[in-house]
C-alpha cells in the first residue's frame, strides 16, 4: 500500500474541493444556478480559491518552519566549532553544544547527541538529523560536514568556515526579499488599480453604453436611412463584456499572486497564498460594489 505524505494529501483534497465546485459552476452556468444565493461564477471562483488555499497554507507553515530551524543552525555550528578547538572530536563536540538552546532545532539536536552517547557513529547520527530536517541549507551544510570530518584535520575550522556561510547566505536572501519587496508592492498596486477600473467600467461606462445604444437604435427605428449604412448597435453584448472584465479580475488576481511568490523566493507554491488573498479580496469588492 503507497503511503501518501501530508503534502500530497492536502493537494489531492484541494483538488478534489476545487473540481466539485467548479463542475458546479459549469453545471450552473448551464442549466441554472443550484444554490440560489450564490451565481455560477461564484461557485468557480470558490473552487480556484479551494484550490489555492490548502497547499497555500500548508506550503507557509512548512517554510515558516524551515525558516525558524535554518536560522538557529549557524549558531550551532559555531558553538559545536567553539568545542572542536578544545581538542574534542566531531562527536564529542557535538554532545557538548547540544546543551545549548537552538529554537525550532532543540529537540532534534538533543536526539542526534543522544544517538551518539550511545554509541552509534557521528556520520549515521548526521545522516539521520538531516532527513529528519530536511532542508536545503542543511542538506548542504550536513554534507559538508560528513566529508570534513571524514578527511580528517581541523574540523573546527571548517565548521566555523560553514557556519559563516550559512549565515551570509541567510543575510542575502533577506536582501534579495527586501529589494524584491517594492515590485511586489507594485503588483499589489496594479492589481486593486485594475479592480477600482472594472469597478468604475461595469457600474458606469458599459450601463450608460447600453442606454445609449438602446436609445440609438429605438430612434433609428422611426427614421428612413439608406441600407448601405451600419445602424446595427449590439448594445445586447455590453453585459457579456462586464463579465469578461470579471473573469480578466481573476486571473488578473492569482497571476500577480503567483508572481509575487515568484519574486519573493524563485517558488510558484509560495505565492499560492497571496493568490489567495487577491482572488477573494478582488472579487469579494467586486460583487459588494455591484460590479460582478
Amino acid at each position: 500500500m503507497v503511503k501518501l505524505s501530508k503534502e500530497k494529501i492536502i493537494w489531492y483534497s484541494s483538488s478534489i474541493i476545487a473540481a466539485f465546485f467548479i463542475i458546479l459552476g459549469i453545471v450552473g452556468y448551464k442549466m441554472g444556478s443550484i444554490i440560489p444565493s450564490l451565481k455560477w461564477l461564484d461557485m468557480i471562483v470558490i473552487g480556484i480559491a479551494a484550490f489555492l488555499i490548502g497547499p497555500g497554507i500548508y506550503d507557509f507553515i512548512n517554510q515558516r518552519r524551515i525558516k525558524r530551524i535554518e536560522e538557529r543552525f549557524p549558531d550551532f555550528l559555531r558553538d559545536v566549532a567553539e568545542a572542536g578547538r578544545f581538542g574534542m572530536t566531531l562527536a564529542e563536540a557535538i554532545v557538548v553544544a547540544s546543551s545549548g538552546r537552538y529554537g525550532a532545532l532543540t529537540d532534534e539536536i538533543k536526539r542526534m547527541a543522544s544517538k551518539i552517547e550511545w554509541g552509534v557513529p557521528v556520520k549515521d547520527a548526521l545522516l539521520s538529523f538531516n532527513r529528519r530536517i530536511n532542508t536545503p541549507l542543511i542538506n548542504r551544510m550536513v554534507a559538508i560536514i560528513i566529508k570534513a570530518n571524514e578527511a580528517g584535520g581541523n574540523v573546527a575550522d571548517v565548521l566555523s568556515m560553514v557556519a559563516h556561510a550559512a549565515r551570509e547566505t541567510q543575510l542575502m536572501e533577506k536582501e534579495r526579499k527586501m529589494e524584491m519587496f517594492t515590485y511586489a508592492f507594485v503588483l499589489l498596486t496594479s492589481f486593486f488599480v485594475f479592480v477600482a477600473t472594472i469597478i468604475i467600467l461595469n457600474r458606469s461606462f458599459l450601463p450608460e453604453m447600453a442606454k445609449a445604444g438602446r436609445a440609438v437604435r429605438e430612434s433609428l427605428q422611426h427614421m428612413t436611412v439608406p441600407t448601405n449604412i451600419p445602424v446595427n448597435i449590439a448594445y445586447e453584448n455590453v453585459p457579456i463584456i462586464g463579465l469578461l472584465f470579471v473573469i480578466a479580475t481573476i486571473f488578473h488576481g492569482v497571476g500577480d499572486g503567483i508572481m509575487i511568490g515568484l519574486l519573493s523566493d524563485g517558488r510558484m507554491k509560495s505565492g499560492m497564498v497571496w493568490a489567495f488573498l487577491l482572488l477573494v479580496s478582488g472579487y469579494l469588492i467586486l460583487r459588494i460594489m455591484g460590479a460582478a
